[in-house]
């Protein structure tokens, strides 16, 4: 089977969004984190073994990676709006998919807003609301703020310039004085109809494993798994392996 990865760059709600498709079989929808890319994947994954098993589609988010976002705003709904347009596009409708973070996050918008099209997902460190720590560390996302080695690391991954990287910080901090965008209530969370398997580590500077319960609490068909000293987003280095197995034997059921 070809495993190689193909990356194309399609115009959907008014952007150019970059993504990547690799293998055959049932689509597997994977989504970064904030300020991240679909290339962090092979960071979680081995991607040419997964692309045996799953037809992987891996998007760069509104304003991130190799994707645009000309209209210089940015929400989570309008990302899940950004992913399903692609899907539409590419004639999928029924999905599993990962979410890490922001990726989570939007999937929370996708599964809430259209629960018929997705079948399984995991969602990583995703909140229903920011809490009240997660947005005084947002409010701290300057420029100014910002190392010789956050700045080569952004270069690396989002390469539009370095406006595209200032811009992410700035939507960043305008998290910290958002209150619509990710305000999802429990009545809301329980219309999820897909298996979902909540995953949060119990450091997480961000937000505390009680948000991680309340999404347990609220979405009828969930597993919680809370990953011991695991900060945001355990899914790298030490607990890649222990997430790689607990995430594909959940989307595999």
């Amino acid at each position: 089977m070809n495993t190689t990865p193909v990356t194309h760059t399609v115009t959907v709600e008014g952007m150019e969004l970059r993504y990547t498709v690799r293998g055959q079989g049932a689509p597997l929808v994977l989504l970064h984190g904030f300020t991240g890319a679909g290339s962090d994947w092979k960071h979680v994954f081995d991607l040419d073994s997964l692309a045996e098993r799953y037809r992987l589609i891996v998007p760069d988010l509104r304003g991130h990676g190799g994707s645009n976002n000309p209209s210089d705003a940015f929400t989570v709904r309008q990302c899940a709006t950004d992913v399903l347009a692609l899907l539409d596009q590419l004639g999928i409708e029924r999905f599993r998919a990962i979410g890490m973070s922001l990726g989570g996050n939007t999937l929370l918008h996708i599964a809430t807003r259209a629960p018929a099209r997705v079948e399984r997902m995991v969602v990583v460190s995703s909140p229903p609301y920011y809490p009240a720590q997660a947005r005084r560390i947002m409010a701290t996302l300057t420029e100014e703020s910002r190392t010789e080695a956050e700045w080569a690391e952004m270069r690396a991954r989002h390469s539009l310039g370095d406006e595209q990287i200032r811009a992410l910080w700035r939507h960043g901090r305008g998290f910290a004085d958002s209150y619509d965008d990710m305000n999802f209530t429990p009545p809301l969370l329980s219309t999820i109809s897909a298996p979902t398997l909540i995953v949060y580590g119990d450091h997480d500077p961000l937000y505390p494993v009680e948000l991680g319960l309340e999404l347990y609490r609220s979405i009828p068909r969930s597993q919680l798994w809370v990953v011991p000293g695991g900060g945001h987003g355990p899914i790298f280095l030490e607990h890649r392996d222990a997430f790689a197995r607990t995430a594909l034997a959940f989307l595999g059921e």
